[in-house]
């Protein structure tokens, strides 16, 4: 199922990532947590071979009487970290264009939390999410596992773009729930000021937050020519005009919005990356998780 949302080869580079989080101390420092503690927990993980060193109680004797060789029984114990994948889906996140016909600002969304889900079970961390929509917040909370990645599958597959951005007081059960140094993780176009507000609100209450603003190819080359019908998905409001006129104005403008918003999250802590629906699906995961050699490539 997850193949369905992680291209073969963006699954393959997942492997040199990371979920890190700034707040989490594990055995590893700052910046880095110890996601995942193995041994002789409660709740068991798998089994592996025995290797010398191993305590001869984690040893499954049935198992080696059936088999006849020494596997070790893991169990997993919470990880420190729980990430929350919160993903836009209001009727703005259903726009797509022609240089990729078929994969919308919300198709991008959903693989990129497909791509956050197999790095954190990946890691043992907990992670949970909560798709924004002014009808009311889909939220499912935090847990670890195969099963909760392949329910975060599931449930992406159900999900569509329509209406508008949750409004202050829908947002209220976000806070009975997201803890205080757990990691956010936001998806979205960024253009409502209530997404860039609640990203604000989160990090002045301690949450690490992190953007990924999902950008069209239009938005960011505006390659229109003869008259064109622009339209607003969320206000239905249209505008006639010609490509080559507004072209210089819109990016323009366009470019000034974007400072601003980047200026806006760097001073709330918020780290960002962007993402333009012609470019690789792990682009904005290398910037925000991979080495900085990484990032830069990237």
């Amino acid at each position: 199922m997850s193949y369905e949302l992680i291209p073969p080869q963006v699954r393959s580079r997942l492997k040199d990532l990371r979920l890190t989080s700034r707040r989490a101390v594990g055995l590893h420092g700052i910046g880095l947590h110890h996601s995942r503690s193995r041994g002789a927990g409660l709740e068991f993980a798998q089994y592996r071979a025995y290797e010398p060193g191993d305590e001869l109680r984690q040893i499954d004797w049935k198992l080696y009487a059936r088999s006849d060789r020494f596997f070790v029984r893991e169990a997993e114990r919470e990880s420190p970290l729980a990430a929350w994948i919160l993903i836009d889906v209001s009727a703005s996140m259903a726009q797509e264009d022609a240089a990729r016909p078929g994969w919308s600002r919300l198709d991008a969304a959903k693989a990129l939390a497909a791509c956050v889900g197999e790095l954190a079970m990946r890691q043992g961390d907990r992670f949970g999410w909560v798709a924004l929509r002014d009808e009311g917040l889909q939220l499912v909370a935090p847990a670890a596992g195969a099963r909760q990645r392949d329910r975060l599958l599931l449930e992406m597959h159900g999900l569509s773009a329509r209406g508008g951005f949750p409004g202050v007081q829908q947002l209220m059960p976000l806070w009975d729930r997201v803890g205080a140094h757990d990691l956010v993780i936001v998806l979205s176009d960024c253009f409502d000021p209530a997404c860039l507000e609640l990203m604000q609100k989160l990090a002045a209450a301690r949450r690490e937050v992190l953007a990924i603003q999902l950008l069209t190819v239009e938005e960011r080359d505006f390659p229109f020519h003869g008259g064109h019908r622009f339209r607003d998905p969320e206000t239905g409001e249209e505008l006639l005009g010609d490509g080559v006129a507004l072209r210089a104005d819109f990016l323009r403008r366009f470019s000034e919005a974007r400072d601003l918003l980047h200026a806006q999250l760097d001073a709330s802590g918020i780290r960002h990356a962007g993402y333009v629906l012609d470019q690789e699906l792990d682009v904005p995961l290398r910037r925000l998780f991979g080495s900085r050699d990484a990032a830069e490539y990237a």
